[in-house]
């Protein structure tokens, strides 16, 4: 992965009305920033939005969509649309426990991303993945 990258994170139900802020918020990403890879997980609302935002930029923008695997490709590869140019599975995940991959291949992702677009508004894994983004000083954009 090359360029300015985009990570994000958000919870798995989060409501869809939400769509065209997060829309807007990867249109600046490029535009303003400059970000040219996107980097997306599989698991809920929020990143299905996340990677249908990314993809419908695409058609204006030379950007990357790429899905983050937290699990071994071999033992559990998802479907994968069109939308997506590749997939990526965190190094050195092959002994992480199954119940801490996706905690793991998200703090990964963070360390990668320069950038990261998020809604979070209650206690658990999102809100632990933000303050750990936070004390790593990415650039976070919130979705109101």
């Amino acid at each position: 992965m090359n360029g300015n990258i985009c990570f994000f994170i958000g919870h798995r139900n989060t409501p869809w009305e939400i769509f065209p802020s997060l829309c807007n918020a990867v249109e600046k990403c490029i535009t303003e920033s400059g970000v040219t890879e996107f980097i997306v997980g599989h698991y809920g609302d929020f990143d299905s939005m996340a990677a249908r935002a990314v993809a419908d930029a695409k058609k204006k923008h030379q950007v990357r969509l790429t899905l983050l695997l937290p699990y071994h490709p071999a033992d559990r590869y998802p479907a994968v649309n069109e939308n997506f140019d590749g997939t990526f599975y965190p190094p050195n995940m092959e002994k992480v426990p199954r119940k801490a991959a996706i905690v793991r291949a998200n703090r990964y992702a963070v360390d990668m991303s320069e950038y990261i677009i998020s809604y979070v508004k209650y206690p658990g894994n999102s809100r632990k993945l933000i303050e750990y983004a936070l004390r790593k000083k990415n650039h976070i954009i919130e979705i109101k």
